[in-house]
C-alpha cells in the first residue's frame, strides 16, 4: 500500500499547486484589491463614478491619447534606426563590431529617467548645447519637454531593443534565399523589404510590442520632461502621491483602465504574429560582406553616430559628477565632492540595497524560472499553462500600478509588509520574472526529450534528471533572461517609487530624489554608480556566456 503511495507522489503537482498559490497571493490578490479601490467608495457603496470620471473629463482621459501617439511614435522611430543600424551589423563585417554591440545594448540598460536627466542638462532651456547654439550661431533648437523631448529620449534609448531582436532574426535567415532572389532580380532596396523584412514579420512585431509596451509604461521620462504633455503613467502617480490631495480610489481607477488597454495591446500583437507564423532554418548562414567604397563609409557613420548620440547623457552624467556644483549651478573645477556628498546621503545604504535586493529577487526568479518553464514545456497541462499566462501579466502593466496593488493588499494586517525590504522584493520578482521564464522556456523547447528519458532509464528519478542534465543545459539561455532582469531589477523606478523609504532606497530612488531635490551633481554621483554597476553586470555576463548576443 505505501509502495502504491510513493508511486503516486508527484513532486512537480507540489510545484504546481504552489505557484498557482503564489501567482494568487501575491498576483491576483492584489489586482483584486485595486479593482476594489475603484468600486467601492468610502461608504462601502458600489459606484463607477471614478471611471465616469476619468472619461468625461478631456484633462483626465486625454492622457491615454498621450501615451498611445507618444508610444506609437517613439515604436515608429526606433524602427526606422534601430532596423538598419541591425541590417549593417548583421550583414557587413563593420571595425568595432563589439564595441558598438556593448555600447548600444548599455543604452537600454540604464535608467529611463537618467537619459532624460542628461537630456535636460544637454538641451534643456539652460542646456549645455542649447546655449552654445545660441550664443555662437544664434540657432535657437527649441525645447527638449513634451512630446517632441520624450520622443527623443526613449527612442534613443530603446532603438537597441529593435537591434538585439533584429540581429536574431537576420541570423536565421537562410543566404540560399538571397541568392535564389538575386538570381530572380531581386536585389538591393527590393530585396530588403520585400524578403528580408518579409522573413522576419514576426520579430518585427515582436520588437514593436516591447519597445511600445517599455514606453508607453514609462513613468520617469514623462514625469521629467513631459511637462504639459501628460501620460497615463504619470497621472496614476500623481493621483496617488501627487504633492496636492491624492485620490487613491481614482489612482486604482486609472490604473484597471491601463491594465486593460496594455492587455488589448498584447493580444492584438499575438493575433498579428499568428498570422505571419512560420519557421525558418538558417542551414545556410548569412555571410558578412565587406563594406567598400562610399557605402562602407555611410554604414560606419550612420552606427558609429548613432550609438554616439545614444550613449552621449551616460558620458554626460559621469562627467558631471566629477565638476564642483551648488544644487543646480555648475562651478568651475574639479573634484570628488559630489562623491563624497553622496557618500554622506546614503550611497551605501543605496548600494547595499540595491544588490541586497536586486541578488535576492534574482535568486528568486531563476528557480522560479526554470521550475515554470519545466511545467510549462514538458508537463504542459491546464493549470500550468495557467501559470504560464499568469506570469506574464506584470509584463504588460505600469511598474506604479504593480506598485499601487501591493500596497493596496500588504498596507495592513494580517500581512503589513508596506515598508519593508520584503515588498520591494516581491515588486521586483513580480515584475522582472517574465525576462527569464520566456528565455527559460525557449532554451528548454531545444533540448530534445529523449536526453532526460536515457537519464530516467539509467535509474534516475525525475527529480535528479532534471537537476543534474536538463538545468546544466539550460543554463545559456537562463543565464541570457537573468542578466536582463537583473539590470531591469538595479534600475527599476515606477514601482520602487511607490513603495520605498529610507531604510530600503535603492540607488536608483536615491538618483531621482537627488534629481527631484534639484542637486544635480549629487544625482550626477548617484547616477554614475548605477552606470558603472550596470556596465559591470554586463560584462559579467558576457564573460561567462562567452557571447557577443543577449536573447529577448
Amino acid at each position: 500500500m505505501m509502495t502504491k503511495i510513493r508511486k503516486k507522489f508527484d513532486i512537480w503537482i507540489v510545484f504546481t499547486v504552489s505557484f498557482l498559490v503564489l501567482f494568487a497571493l501575491f498576483l491576483i490578490y492584489p489586482m483584486l484589491g485595486i479593482l476594489k479601490e475603484s468600486v467601492i467608495n468610502r461608504d462601502g457603496q458600489f459606484t463607477v463614478s471614478e471611471f465616469t470620471k476619468f472619461f468625461s473629463q478631456p484633462y483626465y482621459s486625454k492622457t491615454i491619447l498621450n501615451s498611445f501617439k507618444v508610444s506609437i511614435a517613439i515604436t515608429v522611430v526606433t524602427l526606422l534606426i534601430g532596423i538598419p543600424f541591425s541590417y549593417f551589423y548583421s550583414f557587413y563585417r563593420l571595425k568595432g563590431t563589439k564595441f558598438l554591440f556593448i555600447v548600444s545594448i548599455l543604452c537600454c540598460m540604464s535608467a529611463p529617467f537618467i537619459g532624460a536627466y542628461s537630456w535636460i542638462l544637454l538641451l534643456g532651456r539652460s542646456g549645455v548645447i542649447t546655449q552654445f547654439l545660441k550664443n555662437s550661431i544664434g540657432i535657437n533648437i527649441g525645447s527638449i519637454y513634451g512630446f517632441n523631448g520624450i520622443l527623443l529620449v526613449q527612442s534613443l534609448k530603446l532603438f537597441p531593443l529593435v537591434f538585439v531582436y533584429m540581429n536574431g532574426a537576420f541570423k536565421n535567415i537562410d543566404n540560399s534565399l538571397l541568392e535564389a532572389s538575386a538570381n530572380l532580380g531581386c536585389t538591393g532596396i527590393k530585396r530588403f523589404i520585400k524578403i528580408i523584412l518579409g522573413l522576419s514579420m514576426p520579430t518585427i512585431l515582436a520588437a514593436s510590442l516591447v519597445v511600445f509596451m517599455r514606453a508607453f509604461a514609462d513613468f520617469g521620462t514623462p514625469l521629467l520632461i513631459g511637462e504639459g504633455y501628460r501620460t497615463f503613467p504619470v497621472e496614476i502617480y500623481n493621483q496617488y502621491v501627487g504633492e496636492g490631495v491624492s485620490n487613491h480610489s481614482f489612482a486604482a481607477a486609472i490604473s484597471v483602465i491601463a491594465i486593460c488597454v496594455t492587455a488589448l495591446i498584447f493580444f492584438i500583437q499575438k493575433y498579428a504574429v499568428s498570422k505571419f507564423k512560420f519557421s525558418i532554418n538558417a542551414l545556410h548562414p548569412i555571410e558578412k560582406k565587406e563594406p567598400r567604397g562610399i557605402g562602407g563609409i555611410l554604414m560606419h557613420a550612420y552606427c558609429y553616430i548613432l550609438v554616439s548620440i545614444a550613449f552621449l547623457p551616460q558620458l554626460y552624467v559621469v562627467y558631471l559628477s566629477f565638476r564642483n556644483s551648488k544644487q543646480a549651478v555648475l562651478l568651475p573645477g574639479f573634484s570628488l565632492a559630489s562623491y563624497e556628498a553622496a557618500a554622506n546621503k546614503l550611497l551605501g545604504r543605496s548600494i547595499k540595497n540595491t544588490i541586497v535586493m536586486g541578488i535576492g529577487a534574482l535568486a528568486i526568479i531563476i528557480v522560479s524560472a526554470i521550475l515554470i518553464a519545466y511545467l510549462v514545456v514538458r508537463r504542459s497541462s491546464f493549470a500550468n499553462n495557467a501559470i504560464d499566462t499568469l506570469s506574464m501579466l506584470p509584463y504588460i502593466m505600469p511598474g506604479s500600478v504593480i506598485g499601487i496593488a501591493l500596497v493596496i493588499a500588504f498596507g495592513k494586517k494580517p500581512l503589513a509588509l508596506t515598508g519593508t525590504m520584503a515588498i520591494m522584493i516581491v515588486a521586483l520578482v513580480i515584475r522582472r520574472m517574465p525576462y527569464t521564464i520566456r528565455s527559460a522556456i525557449a532554451t528548454l523547447m531545444q533540448i530534445p526529450q529523449s536526453i532526460e528519458e536515457a537519464g530516467i532509464s539509467l535509474g534516475a528519478s525525475k527529480l535528479k534528471t532534471f537537476v543534474t542534465i536538463t538545468v546544466p543545459m539550460m543554463t545559456n539561455g537562463i543565464i541570457s533572461g537573468a542578466i536582463l532582469s537583473w539590470v531591469t531589477i538595479v534600475t527599476e523606478l515606477s514601482s520602487a517609487i511607490i513603495l520605498y523609504n529610507n531604510r530600503n532606497i535603492t540607488l536608483t530612488m536615491s538618483a531621482y530624489v537627488a534629481i527631484s531635490r534639484g542637486n544635480y551633481g549629487l544625482a550626477a554621483a548617484f547616477s554614475s554608480v548605477l552606470t558603472v554597476l550596470t556596465i559591470v553586470s554586463l560584462l559579467i555576463y558576457l564573460v561567462i556566456s562567452k557571447s557577443e548576443d543577449i536573447k529577448l
